[in-house]
């Protein structure tokens, strides 16, 4: 079994009692999870608080690389949020590589509700990193 203390990532460890819990999938270079926000990661009433919001994105494109065996750290993240995201509301979380080099990896991210509007979206720079 896995080791518990080493693995309490926030947005994607079973074991984290706190966590999002998030299970992506990589599939045709696009990595995806599914999640539903509840009460506790409300900002403002029935809206998710944007940190958090900030938060999927950022572990959706860390996991994209992970899944691809790059081991990389977050340098930059640039968020655009064109409408609220609800609470209690299926989101779906996307990744996927724009560019990269041996120094840098480019990421794009966004958020869809259910309707199929684009709440929220994300462009990062990763660098990458060995794990210690």
């Amino acid at each position: 079994m896995e080791d518990q203390r080493n693995n309490l990532c926030f947005a994607c460890s079973p074991f984290n009692p706190i966590g999002f819990h998030l299970e992506f999938e990589l599939q045709d270079k696009v990595c995806r999870a599914f999640f539903t926000a509840g009460e506790n990661h409300q900002g403002w009433n029935g809206l998710m608080h944007g940190g958090l919001v900030s938060t999927l994105l950022d572990e959706a494109m860390g996991q994209l690389l992970w899944r691809q065996n790059k081991i990389a750290v977050t340098a930059e993240i640039k968020i655009g949020f064109s409408l609220p995201v609800p609470i209690g509301e299926k989101l779906l979380v996307e990744a996927w590589e724009t560019e990269n080099s041996r120094r840098l990896y480019k990421l794009s991210a966004a958020i869809t509700l259910l309707n199929g509007k684009q709440a929220v979206t994300a462009e990062g720079k990763f660098l990458p990193a060995k794990l210690q």
